[in-house]
């Protein structure tokens, strides 16, 4: 079946591809050089269920599928990767109160998550530890009722403009075991908040540093026991590589259709650059890498969907791939328009600098072929 979508998938589908033609689309370069994060429009893309995708319907999120949602962050990433790349790390977050949150947790924040009337980020990363994240140093005492935060998470998304941080801290010992998981509203004090990065890319949603300086959180917040953690903040990441490969594929798949349209109108030595047939090789070889992209996509989701064992290896295999055969795809896309593909009216080059970062965040490449390593050789014992 997931060679060939249903009626629903493809509603689904083609209403985010419309949402984002029409109100991410015309505004993309805009606010890539004004460095404007566009949160009055990402609310109006949850109020057609993009908040809270697989977030269940209790709460208002839409209950739909990893593959579902696949579809939709490829769709919307089609108007702008970065974009779809936030809503899907909001939707990460989110996932991870949905999943092991507590009732009274799901109805405190999700109602609000699945809106986007609250904005959420996932704080993992830190300065001294980001592929080795069972190395974590924020650390979280108890102190009766609350714990006392102290430490700092870096390359967080949203952060100074989100309402709610799903936060991993070191509650006890060394190593992925003593690693657990609080939910820190933003107006916490205690909770600053560094200088919005420059970066290559990415630049419609802030990335700052996240410190506290003993911050006080109730112990209420935290999601699960203590010391599961680091299992919660992995199977957050098995969803978001899926998320941003499909953003990755979206993104390579609007710089492919420009690069048609520029061919089919751009002439040299007396013929359209689609008349030649080394460019039509190069233009038939980026379609067939981006749709292995694509298929590969959908079997990790499915594969996530029905709890397959072997769906973090898929998602991280789906990862690698897809990630960087979408930079590959819009890099070749940039080179087909030739001077133009530098500009930015034309688009291209905003593309290939979003879709860079996406061959490191949510664990880099190198990370990913370790954990499909890893597999591979438990399997043979």
């Amino acid at each position: 079946m997931q060679f060939a979508l249903t009626d629903d998938q493809i509603a689904v589908r083609d209403m985010a591809r419309d949402f984002a033609a029409e109100r991410i689309a015309p505004h993309a370069a805009q606010w890539d050089e004004q460095k404007h994060f566009p949160v009055d429009v990402m609310r109006e893309a949850a109020a057609l269920g993009m908040g809270g995708i697989y977030i269940r319907d209790d709460v208002g999120g839409s209950a739909l599928t990893r593959f579902d949602a696949a579809l939709i962050f490829e769709a919307l990433a089609m108007g702008c990767p970065t974009v779809s790349a936030f809503i899907s790390i909001h939707n990460m977050s989110a996932w991870m109160i949905d999943a092991y949150g507590s009732d009274e947790q799901r109805r405190k924040w999700l109602p609000q998550l699945c809106s986007m009337q609250k904005v959420a980020s996932y704080c993992l990363t830190e300065p001294g530890s980001g592929s080795d994240a069972a190395a974590l140093r924020t650390r979280a005492v108890r102190d009766g009722d609350h714990y006392v935060l102290n430490g700092q998470k870096q390359f967080i998304s949203g952060a100074g403009a989100g309402d709610l941080y799903v936060v991993m801290v070191r509650t006890g010992e060394d190593g992925p075991r003593g690693i657990s998981t609080l939910v820190v509203e933003g107006d916490t004090p205690g909770l600053s908040f560094g200088a919005n990065e420059r970066k290559m890319g990415w630049n419609a949603q802030p990335t700052r540093a996240v410190i506290f300086e003993n911050a006080r959180v109730p112990v209420a917040n935290r999601i699960g026991d203590e010391g599961i953690g680091f299992k919660i903040a992995m199977a957050g990441l098995d969803g978001g590589r899926l998320n941003i490969t499909a953003c990755s594929v979206g993104g390579a798949q609007a710089a492919l259709d420009k690069a048609l349209i520029y061919m089919r109108e751009r002439k040299a030595f007396g013929k359209r650059l689609d008349e030649f047939q080394a460019l039509q090789f190069r233009l038939a070889d980026m379609a067939i890498e981006l749709e292995a992209a694509r298929t590969f996509l959908w079997r990790a989701a499915a594969a996530l969907d029905r709890k397959d064992p072997d769906a973090t290896a898929l998602c991280a295999m789906a990862k690698r791939f897809g990630t960087d055969i979408g930079f590959a795809v819009a890099n070749q896309a940039l080179q087909l328009h030739g001077g133009y593909g530098y500009l930015a009216e034309y688009g291209i080059e905003k593309i290939v600098r979003d879709l860079r970062v996406h061959q490191i965040l949510e664990g880099t490449n190198e990370i990913m072929r370790l954990i499909v390593a890893r597999r591979l050789i438990e399997g043979t014992r």
